[in-house]
């Protein structure tokens, strides 16, 4: 019996013992197939020359947040007086909008609404509900194929992030800067290669088995469970193409940059490090196109941070309880990783890509699931939009009593990347206050 045979076997094998549960779970049990892109080597990096510069978005997202008194201005509108998480900022003024008063209507729980960050999907009081697709991967499922990675999914270290497939699975991050610049940059050998070819290859004839086993299902299905159907076979054609796509990529060899391999910060209270670390991998992958939608989460550490003035572990400063020992060493924590995150922006604004500048090119969001991490509230969140097509240099103050939704900003942002979409989660329209260029 050859090896296809084997598969077909095994295929039918699971198949036949699952006669006696229901056609709809026997549909969604193949459906898991479906996401082998996730589970597999299946990472489509360096795309052919655009004719058009390319729409990116990076998201940073934070695991405590940041003090809100520190980071909004008094005032609404163009004129604001900048805060004091802001002040060093004013190069960028420009280039940068302020979000205040918003967040993800119906989302509650405290740290649990991490993981709701990029979906803006309520998880329930006990952390048990469904989770939905977030906005970076809903980007990379429509446009991320026209790069060997659809997406990369980063932290400064844990294992989990705010970013999840279709079917509510969280995607686990990379949290080695080494491992991240070898995946981009370091080419495998020829027969490397060919294996993850040969395994692209295998896992095409897999999914044309699987859609044979549930086509022969269709005369005994009603009319819902043949759309059902239907759905799941224009699932394996796009998973067949997407396949097909990678099969290119694993031929072809990465592209080359004229910088060492990073050295990993072993320490893990050192988040403004690990931050600037991965910033500098990100900003390569962006300039060789390797992917154009990237997160990075940095979550809550509990020791010292290494910063002069900072004696107290960071999670424990962030439950401050309006201490005024701790507020201020919790603003020199917060400043610094605010201050990383605008040097990454002039990191882009330094490369010019065409006529105008890679920051011009990349949304960059910054914000966290709670506003008020001291006290676990999820109102008020913060936010701040740097680059891409909008027109900045303000500070959108919404009420901080009756907040304003934050999915907006998403459909803003999925827009903004050139998807024609008016919807995401609980939005009910685009960002009001922040208008595209042009």
């Amino acid at each position: 019996m050859n090896q296809k045979e084997n598969v077909h076997s095994l295929q039918m094998g699971q198949f036949l013992s699952r006669r006696s549960v229901s056609r709809r779970t026997v549909l969604r049990g193949s459906g898991v197939a479906v996401g082998l892109p996730w589970l597999s080597a299946m990472r489509p990096a360096m795309a052919n020359a655009p004719e058009s510069p390319p729409r990116r978005f990076v998201a940073m997202t934070l695991g405590l947040g940041l003090v809100a008194d520190n980071l909004f201005p008094n005032r609404g509108g163009k004129d604001y007086e900048p805060s004091l998480y802001l002040s060093g900022l004013q190069d960028l003024r420009d280039e940068v909008t302020v979000v205040s008063g918003v967040s993800h209507p119906g989302v509650k729980g405290g740290h649990r609404a991490e993981a709701s960050i990029l979906t803006a999907s309520p998880m329930g009081s006990s952390g048990s509900a469904k989770n939905t697709i977030s906005l970076d991967q809903l980007m990379a499922k429509h446009l991320g194929e026209a790069t060997r990675f659809p997406s990369l999914v980063l932290s400064t270290g844990g294992s989990s992030s705010p970013c999840y497939t279709e079917n509510g699975s969280m995607i686990p991050p990379e949290d080695r800067p080494s491992r991240l610049f070898a995946r981009l940059f370091v080419d495998d050998s020829d027969a490397q290669r060919e294996q993850q070819a040969q395994r692209i290859r295998q896992g095409r004839s897999i999914m044309d088995l699987v859609g044979e086993d549930a086509k022969s299902l269709q005369h005994q299905l009603g009319a819902g469970d043949r759309d059902r159907l239907d759905a799941y076979f224009t699932s394996v054609r796009d998973l067949e193409k997407r396949m097909a796509e990678t099969e290119k990529w694993a031929k072809l060899p990465k592209p080359s940059v004229d910088v060492r391999k990073p050295i990993d910060i072993n320490d893990p209270s050192d988040l403004i490090g690990r931050q600037k670390t991965m910033c500098d991998v990100i900003r390569l992958a962006l300039q060789t196109d390797s992917t154009r939608f990237i997160s990075l989460h940095i979550p809550g550490a509990g020791g010292v941070i290494p910063i002069e003035g900072v004696d107290e572990g960071y999670h424990s400063l962030s439950h401050h309880g309006r201490d005024e020992t701790k507020l201020a060493q919790l603003a020199l924590v917060e400043t610094a990783l605010v201050n990383q995150w605008a040097a990454f922006a002039r990191q882009l604004r330094s490369q010019q890509e065409g006529e105008a500048t890679l920051l011009d090119h990349t949304s960059i969001l910054l914000t966290s699931n709670l506003g008020n991490a001291s006290n676990h509230d999820n109102r008020n969140m913060p936010v701040l939009l740097a680059g891409g097509p909008f027109r900045h240099g303000q500070h959108l103050a919404f009420d901080r009593s009756n907040n304003y939704p934050l999915p907006n900003l998403f459909v803003s942002l999925l827009q903004g990347v050139g998807m024609e979409v008016d919807r995401f989660a609980t939005s009910n329209g685009t960002m009001r206050g922040l208008e595209m260029e042009g």
